[in-house]
């Protein structure tokens, strides 16, 4: 296992990593930002009146965007493992 094949697996990880969170945390932003938006112009300064909102969304767009993110998972776990070959030498 060479140095660059390590760095290469990471970047991978790292890039997969990325991609898989952005959706779900895309979503969440937005609605945070939305029901903050909402907040300072109707004067309600309740905390907690973010958290089921964007519990539901990150749900939503789990649904929407889980099969994508389980064919990127597949991809990269069978980009693994068909390199445990060149792992070894």
């Amino acid at each position: 296992m060479t140095q660059d094949f390590i760095i290469y697996l990471g970047k991978e990880a790292v890039y997969t990593i990325l991609l898989l969170s952005g959706p779900l945390l895309g979503t969440s932003l937005l609605i945070g930002l939305l029901i903050s938006i909402f907040q300072a112009t109707t004067q309600i300064q309740e905390q907690t009146l973010t958290f089921v909102p964007k519990i539901i969304m990150v749900f939503i767009s789990l649904i929407i965007f889980g099969p994508w993110m389980l064919n990127l998972l597949v991809a990269f776990t069978t980009n693994i493992i068909s390199n445990i070959p060149q792992m070894m030498y």
